[in-house]
């Protein structure tokens, strides 16, 4: 016996995928030559599958940004924030941050995962009750599960069955977080926050929403979800992540309780960690200046979502609920998704493959990110390419599995 035999199923399934091809895991990019292109495999392919929607990671303004503080402020800062690792960016970053999503104090972290579970764990401990969306991302589940707290999932988007559950709590009801997404990241659908805000307040609990892949994207601003349903007031915690539309790595907590605070001495994520280098700061604060200042990005970003999302529905795939700029194709056949994945990436277009139990209803996906900085012409490729998949595939009904 060895205590690597209970990876060997891992591995039994790793034999049989690369069997369609090449691995979809861990895919090497050889050479990027701007935000929407890159060489995989020696060959120029078109990065649809990289949550870089606002197209930021080249742009010139955050490049920049980061060289100087690079220059001024060397690679990195061989501490945590509670040691030597805080910096004036830092500290300047969490003041933007709370002004943009107009809260009074926001802490930032190393990696969006560390904000998400740190929060989630620190704040719900033995006695509390989470309740999380079933397709919460993994960093919620695991906050839930390292805090000690009780945690129950209500049904995707299902306001009655979240009523259900916080009603069966009684009195605890008060003390209870509930977790949603603004824009979850396996179908692009967004949580119905309006009406979870409603049953928010009647039960008096609290509300945490998950902005990862909705700030930069949602809202007249640009702030969310919470900004585009108007609840804004309503919501105590949100976190969100550096690493999609902000195009560089970190995460972050606002809140506008005047407790929360207190909490950077307690999440052992933020205190145990070395914080972010002195240029991944300067370049999230530059790109979240440009999503203050640019709103015009969102709007292209935008009109490319709708196209590729209107394409696929026509070419007859069985798409997420809404137009995002997460764009989802549902197989119900672990082999056939990752065929499919092999023909578009043959065809120079890259995506993302995600297999069972990352897939919500226990499908398989190809997982389509759409950005601002997609051209034209590299939107009717990525349409073309899926196109193709569908001619050549054994049967066109491999690709159109319905969202039961």
């Amino acid at each position: 016996m060895s205590i690597f035999d209970k990876f060997q199923p891992i591995a039994a399934t790793l034999q049989r995928l690369l069997q369609s091809g090449e691995s979809p895991f861990g895919v090497v990019t050889e050479e990027l030559l701007s935000a929407t292109e890159g060489v995989i495999n020696g060959k120029i392919v078109i990065l649809a599958g990289t949550n870089n929607y606002l197209g930021l990671t080249f742009a010139p303004e955050c490049i920049e940004a980061a060289k100087k503080a690079l220059e001024s402020e060397g690679t990195g800062t061989t501490g945590s924030r509670m040691a030597n690792g805080t910096y004036s960016g830092h500290v300047n970053l969490e003041r933007e941050l709370a002004d943009f999503l107009g809260t009074d104090s926001a802490i930032v972290f190393t990696t969006g995962y560390q904000a998400t579970m740190g929060v989630v764990s620190t704040l719900m401990g033995q006695g509390d009750v989470i309740l999380l969306d079933a397709d919460s991302h993994a960093s919620i589940y695991d906050g839930s599960l390292r805090g000690g707290a009780e945690f129950l999932r209500f049904r995707h988007n299902n306001v009655g069955d979240l009523e259900r559950r916080l009603s069966g709590l009684g009195e605890r009801a008060s003390k209870a977080l509930i977790v949603v997404e603004g824009i979850y990241s396996m179908l692009g659908d967004r949580a119905p926050l309006r009406e979870i805000v409603e049953i928010k307040r009647r039960y008096g609990s609290y509300l945490l929403v998950d902005e990862a892949h909705s700030m930069g994207v949602l809202g007249e601003h640009g702030r969310g979800l919470a900004e585009e349903a108007g609840v804004e007031d309503e919501v105590d915690f949100i976190v969100g992540t550096f690493s999609k539309s902000l195009g560089s790595v970190g995460g972050f907590c606002v809140s506008r309780h005047p407790e929360f605070e207190l909490l950077r001495y307690s999440i052992r994520p933020y205190i145990f960690t070395a914080s972010s280098t002195p240029a991944t700061i300067a370049s999230a604060r530059a790109a979240l200046a440009m999503v203050r200042r640019h709103p015009e990005i969102r709007t292209k970003l935008w009109e490319n979502a709708h196209r590729v999302y209107d394409g696929l529905k026509d070419l007859g795939f069985k798409v997420g609920p809404e137009a995002s700029p997460v764009i989802a194709t549902l197989m119900d056949n672990r082999e056939h998704a990752v065929t499919a994945w092999n023909k578009l990436l043959s065809m120079g277009v890259y995506v993302n493959l995600v297999l069972p139990p990352a897939a919500p209803k226990s499908s398989s996906l190809l997982r389509c990110s759409v950005s601002a900085a997609h051209t034209p012409e590299q939107i009717d490729r990525i349409i073309e390419a899926y196109a193709v998949l569908v001619e050549k595939g054994d049967s066109a009904e491999n690709y159109k599995v319905a969202i039961t």
